[in-house]
């Protein structure tokens, strides 16, 4: 059930099946080829915040939350360079294993056909021409040559497939560190975002080729290398208090708000036309229960899905950002009063009656710094990743483990 004047975007949607396909390739970095730490572009690593973030709390709306950095303001760090896992003569190694164990590279180079040569293991797994050649074909580098000790694109392409298979072997020790509630919440949070109901998101999943158990595979995989990343590579970075201040004065116009907006959520009772006061009464006794268990703590998106009429509820009740004039009168005077997070009492309108939860409420002004420090610092901590990342596989992993090239 929908108000023109409350929902005025609600009807848009945009092709879901498009868009469904772009979000399990962005934030299941790859769901058809197989889910991997990006180390041939290193600043793809964004994806594993986004995980890290929906495992844990509902992810907020980054282009509209105040303090917010405009990505297209805010400044791009430059891609870092791909780690680099050749042996180094002045660092000693872990001891190699037996020598039956390893593959004969010099009988595999006089006998296998060339895309079959080993140019490279990691523990003894050796790493052929093919699979590097396939590797760099996916991420755009294609190799020409068969003669890799001459091509900086295989070269680079070696090192970037050594770091993935030793982050393979690192993220193992994650493999009992995510519980299916956090894959839960993830897939929730990836189909909320899509504006999709359960039956949308399972339709639009099944004619992409992958079934539900297939991407509860693949979320758990992301979460694990997102908790991976996150102890490894995000918790090690410092951000100096001067760092943030400077980076805020810099960029002013980009935590400037220009007009009121109000992100809400609610759950619907809806009412008949003209309702008799039996009616009446019980949704509005219905709708003062909701408020009291909401206020209590519970879940208000699960209270949603279980209560509402409204089709948000498929959404947790979610319905976006909307500037005042697009509320109607009767919720907006419920809800101007209210601090983020509050719920406003019940609001009976010819839908029925409303719980209503004032999410966030932006007015204009500059935010304070106070309010955006936090985003600020994980932005700047996002900037530092990439290179913390190829800082831990280049100094600590390569040492952990037995990696050769032979080209």
């Amino acid at each position: 059930m929908q108000n023109e004047r409350l929902f005025p975007r609600a009807g848009a949607r945009c092709a879901v099946a498009a868009v469904l396909a772009a979000s399990l390739g962005i934030v299941l970095a790859g769901a058809v080829g197989g889910c991997s730490i990006d180390l041939f572009k290193p600043e793809s690593y964004a994806f594993l915040k986004q995980a890290a973030a929906a495992a844990t709390v509902t992810a907020p709306d980054a282009s509209a939350s105040p303090g917010a950095a405009n990505p297209s303001r805010a400044p791009k760090p430059a891609p870092a360079p791909n780690p680099v896992a050749e042996a180094k003569t002045d660092e000693p190694l872990p001891p190699p294993p037996p020598v039956e164990s390893q593959p004969d590279a010099e009988a595999m180079e006089a006998s296998a056909p060339a895309l079959d040569r080993v140019v490279a293991s990691v523990d003894g797994e050796p790493i052929t021409m093919h699979e590097v050649k396939d590797f760099a074909a996916q991420h755009g580098q294609p190799i020409e040559t068969d003669d890799f000790a001459s091509s900086d694109t295989a070269k680079v392409a070696v090192k970037a497939l050594i770091g993935e298979k030793l982050l393979e072997q690192e993220v193992k020790k994650y493999d009992d560190k995510v519980d299916d509630a956090q894959v839960d919440k993830y897939i929730t949070q990836l189909r909320m975002d899509k504006h999709m109901s359960d039956a949308e998101f399972r339709a639009q999943l099944k004619a992409s080729g992958m079934s539900y158990d297939e991407l509860r595979k693949r979320a758990r995989m992301d979460l694990e290398k997102a908790m991976m990343i996150d102890q490894e590579v995000r918790a090690k970075i410092d951000v100096p208090d001067a760092d943030i201040n400077a980076f805020y004065s810099a960029h002013k116009e980009d935590f400037t708000i220009a007009k009121e907006r109000l992100k809400l959520a609610q759950i619907l009772i809806a009412l008949p036309p003209n309702p008799t006061a039996a009616q009446v009464s019980a949704a509005q006794k219905k709708a003062e229960m909701i408020r009291a268990r909401a206020a209590k703590g519970d879940d208000f998106g699960d209270l949603a899905r279980v209560y509402s009429d409204d089709e948000s509820k498929s959404n947790g009740g979610e319905l976006g950002w909307f500037v005042p004039s697009d509320v109607m009168d009767q919720i907006l005077v419920a809800v101007k009063p209210l601090k983020p997070g509050e719920i406003a009492p019940p609001v009976r309108t010819s839908h029925g009656i409303h719980v209503v939860k004032l999410e966030e409420h932006e007015v204009p002004g500059i935010v304070p710094l106070s309010e955006v420090k936090a985003p600020i610092r994980a932005q700047l901590i996002d900037q530092k990743s990439s290179t913390q990342l190829e800082k831990w596989v280049e100094s600590d992993l390569v040492k952990q483990h037995y990696v050769e090239t032979m080209y």
